[in-house]
């Protein structure tokens, strides 16, 4: 009887952790990763020969799970793609946005650099160059002016200098004349008065 025992509990051992192998294996099938569930079918298969006898129902859970894998392989691919697609779209407005903005950059620097006068588009450094050059010019003339009006001043006091030397000499001639005349005219009328 002990040995019945004995026998009876190492079947019953030997029973019950083979269904649960199997029910493990069946659950490597069900929820394992695609090695796992092959790994399955290859032990759980039978040989002949030189093949391995594969029940259909492995095959088609197999089959069913590859299916599902690729599905969503091709989901997630998908929404990769989308992912990237958006990115790209990003990167182009983003991209586009740049170009607009260094464009805009240069614009505002042109228009510093630029604005009207009398009409026309002209550089400040140009306006600046001109404006000093004019600046130049006008000071060149008021240094010219100047030189020729001192100059000039100079000559006009030696003019009126000479014409006061001029006008005492001839007041002075006047003045010998009148007394000659004078001194003419008494000896005229002495003459005159003499000869008569």
């Amino acid at each position: 009887m002990n040995k019945h025992i004995v026998f009876l509990a190492l079947t019953v051992t030997l029973l019950s952790g083979e269904l649960l192998a199997q029910e493990t294996n069946e659950n490597a099938l069900q929820s394992g990763t695609i090695d796992e569930q092959f790994d399955y079918i290859y032990g759980a298969s039978n040989n002949y020969q030189d093949y391995k006898v594969v029940r259909r129902s492995f095959l088609d859970r197999l089959k069913s799970n590859m299916l599902d894998s690729i599905q969503t392989m091709r989901g997630e691919v998908l929404e990769l793609k989308k992912d990237v697609q958006t990115r790209q779209d990003s990167i182009r407005s983003i991209q586009n946005l740049l170009a607009q903005t260094e464009s805009e950059k240069q614009e505002a620097i042109a228009a510093k650099d630029n604005f009207n006068f009398l009409g026309l588009g002209i550089q400040k450094g140009v306006y600046s160059t001109f404006m000093w050059v004019l600046v130049g010019a006008l000071a060149a003339a008021l240094a010219l002016f100047s030189f020729k009006y001192f100059r000039s001043f100079s000559k006009i006091k030696k003019a009126e200098k000479d014409l006061a030397e001029l006008q005492e000499e001839f007041e002075k001639h006047r003045k010998n004349t009148l007394e000659r005349e004078r001194k003419l005219k008494r000896e005229l009328i002495n003459a005159q008065m003499g000869k008569s």
